[in-house]
């Protein structure tokens, strides 16, 4: 499956679930807990990412490591996804948005923003 087809799938899935009872699955009751619920758990995920990150430089063996911030990773991306489609949004969104950012210089982009 490739990675396109991989967040088509979850996005499918996430939008099913905003119709799902709270107690039929984790997404679901994320969203009948509300924004704040999703928000927290976001926090919660980019807080484990930053530390594994931070495991990855303290560590003499990283191999390890570096496992546990992929997989942390994918925790924040996934809750990330999971609020996105609570706002009527989609990974397909970002990925618009980073594309248009193709070939405009960071600092330049940056400096529009003021």
């Amino acid at each position: 499956m490739s990675n396109n087809e991989i967040l088509a799938q979850l996005t499918d899935i996430l939008e099913q679930r905003k119709n799902a009872e709270p107690d039929s699955s984790y997404v679901a009751s994320l969203y009948a807990k509300g924004l704040d619920a999703i928000l927290k758990k976001i926090g919660e995920e980019a807080t484990e990412t930053v530390m594994a990150a931070k495991d990855i430089e303290a560590a003499t063996d990283n191999s390890e490591m570096k496992g546990k911030l992929v997989y942390e990773v994918a925790d924040l991306w996934f809750h990330t996804m999971v609020l996105l489609a609570q706002q009527e949004l989609s990974a397909d969104d970002v990925l618009k948005e980073l594309a248009r950012r193709f070939g405009v210089s960071g600092l330049d982009e940056k400096a529009a923003r003021k």
